[in-house]
C-alpha cells in the first residue's frame, strides 16, 4: 500500500500481532472456531505484509495478480461456509477487498490515484470503506461490557481457566483490529 512508512509499520505489526493471536485460536478445542480462526490469521499476515511500506519493499508486479487469485479462492471458501456460519459471510467480504485492493495495485502501481476516473472515492472503495468502518464500530461495542466493570471482573474470574485460544474477548479484539487495518488500507488506496 502507498502512504507514509510510519503508519504503514504500525499497520505491519497491528496486522502480524493478529494474525499470530489467530495462530493461537487455531489449538481452541471447538473445530468452528479453529476454522474462522484460521481464515483470520491468513488474513491478518497477508494485511501485515500488503502494508509493508513501498519505500522498503515493493513487490513484484506478479505478486498482486497471485494476492487476487489466493483471496478469490479464500472469497469462495468463505462463502461457502458462511451456510453454517454467518460469521464467514464477513470473512469473505474481507477477502473480496483483499481481491479489490490487489486488483487496482495490478493496475496502477506506485501511483496515490489509481485511476478510478474522475475525482473522489471510487464506488466500491466507498461501499468497503462504509462496511468495515461500521464493522469497527459494531466489533468495539461489542468490547464494552453491558453490566459496567463489575459484570466485567465477575466474567473475567468465570473464564479464568479458559485458554488463550479460547477467549472469545480477545477474538473479538483481534477482529477489531483487523477491521480498523483494513479501513486504513482502503483510506491509502
Amino acid at each position: 500500500m502507498h502512504g507514509p512508512a510510519s503508519p504503514g509499520w504500525l499497520l505491519v505489526a497491528l496486522c502480524a500481532a493478529s494474525g499470530a493471536y489467530c495462530l493461537l485460536r487455531m489449538r481452541s478445542g471447538v473445530e468452528e472456531q479453529r476454522r474462522a480462526a484460521g481464515s483470520e490469521a491468513v488474513m491478518g499476515f497477508a494485511m501485515a505484509v500488503m502494508a509493508v511500506p513501498a519505500a522498503v519493499f515493493s513487490p513484484p508486479a506478479w505478486a498482486w495478480p497471485v494476492y487476487a487469485a489466493v483471496f478469490g479462492a479464500a472469497a469462495l471458501r468463505s462463502l461457502w461456509w458462511a451456510r453454517i456460519d454467518a460469521h464467514h459471510l464477513h470473512h469473505s467480504i474481507g477477502a473480496a477487498a483483499m481481491v479489490y485492493m490487489s486488483v487496482v495495485m495490478t493496475l496502477s502501481p506506485g501511483s496515490h490515484h489509481h485511476g478510478h476516473g474522475g475525482s473522489g472515492v471510487p464506488l466500491l472503495t466507498g461501499a468497503l470503506l462504509a462496511y468495515f468502518a461500521g464493522y469497527v464500530l459494531l466489533s468495539g461495542a461489542r468490547l464494552v461490557p453491558a453490566g459496567g466493570a463489575g459484570a466485567a471482573t465477575v466474567r473475567a474470574g468465570a473464564g479464568g481457566g479458559a485458554g488463550w485460544g479460547d477467549r472469545p474477548e480477545l477474538a473479538r479484539a483481534c477482529r477489531l483490529s483487523m477491521g480498523m487495518a483494513m479501513v486504513a488500507m482502503l483510506l491509502t488506496l
